[in-house]
């Protein structure tokens, strides 16, 4: 039985033991797995610990306030915009694992300059084990996992061996709040697993749009703590559609929700009828762009719970 006031001290104390009295950087995206990590290792190490949150410009709605906001009273926070940096190197990618290596080797770039000049030697990340059995088994490569080669930072991973749900139990243990505790996962590459095909800047836009919408309505329809995972996905199907009297020409957005307990299954539900018509309705209403909305019903396995 998962007892998380022990782990807890165990973490800490692996932690103090490892970086002794030099000082770490930990990747905090604002997600369960970061946070946790985040509050084990300032624990651990106080304010040697600095918590550097990157905006790779393919963050959800809200996101930067979000983190701010929430952490910059618990941590010693570093924001950086690198949102620039990551697009112009993403730019003409289209294969979906082309683009995790991207996002992983610019991510590890910027840690480590940011290490260089506060003088540490650490890398602190809220991997779990779903990323490395994933990256392991060549399903897709998590960035947090495939690591370029020659990184100077040693990597600590206090949660390696834990799964979503545990995680979850430690973030209530150690009294983080609800909004962070039951918060959906966000993958690190961002919006750049739901963007199928070349990422561009209004291609961002729609999709960042489309999640927004999908996260309203199921929020609003109550099922944001049943379900696992909501959003949607900017595929790069083109289909016809009719707005006003006119022919129209736009993009395919799908929407995906699944139930799972700690990622490595999914499946999805039978879903409200009523809140698909109206996030479909939303969505060709607020986003011009696109034309057709679709609904994946396929399981993990076979298929993964991202797109890409």
């Amino acid at each position: 039985m998962f007892e998380p006031s022990d782990f807890i001290k165990r973490a800490v104390e692996d932690i103090r033991e490892r970086v002794g009295d030099g000082k770490a950087i930990i990747a905090l995206s604002g997600g369960v797995d970061s946070s946790v990590a985040s509050v084990l290792a300032s624990k651990a190490i106080g304010d040697r610990l600095v918590a550097v949150f990157v905006d790779h410009g393919l963050l959800r709605e809200g996101e930067v306030d979000y983190v701010k906001e929430t952490f910059s009273s618990r941590l010693n926070l570093r924001f950086i915009d690198a949102s620039e940096r990551f697009l112009e190197e993403l730019r003409g990618v289209t294969d979906p694992e082309e683009k995790r290596r991207i996002i992983g080797r610019v991510f590890i770039e910027v840690f480590e300059e940011v290490a260089e000049e506060i003088g540490a030697e650490y890398l602190v990340q809220g991997t779990i084990a779903p990323d490395w059995i994933e990256s392991e088994g060549k399903i897709k490569s998590h960035h947090n996992v495939t690591l370029p080669h020659g990184l100077v930072l040693k990597i600590v991973e206090p949660l390696r061996e834990l799964y979503k749900d545990e995680v979850r139990i430690l973030a209530r243990e150690l009294g983080l709040p609800d909004k962070i505790i039951k918060r959906q996962p966000f993958p690190g590459p961002g919006l750049a697993v739901r963007i199928i095909g070349e990422i561009t800047p209004e291609k961002i836009r729609i999709c960042r749009k489309a999640n927004a919408i999908v996260e309203e309505e199921v929020i609003g329809a109550g099922l944001d703590e049943r379900l696992w995972q909501y959003f949607a996905v900017l595929t790069d199907t083109m289909a016809t559609g009719v707005k006003g009297d006119m022919r129209d020409f736009g993009y395919l957005v799908v929407l995906r929700m699944v139930e799972s307990i700690d990622a490595m299954t999914a499946r999805v539900p039978e879903l409200p009828w009523d809140l698909i018509r109206r996030i479909s309705k939303r969505i060709t209403s607020e986003i011009p762009e696109v034309t057709h909305v679709a609904l994946s019903v396929s399981d993990k396995p076979p298929s993964t719970i991202e797109f890409a």
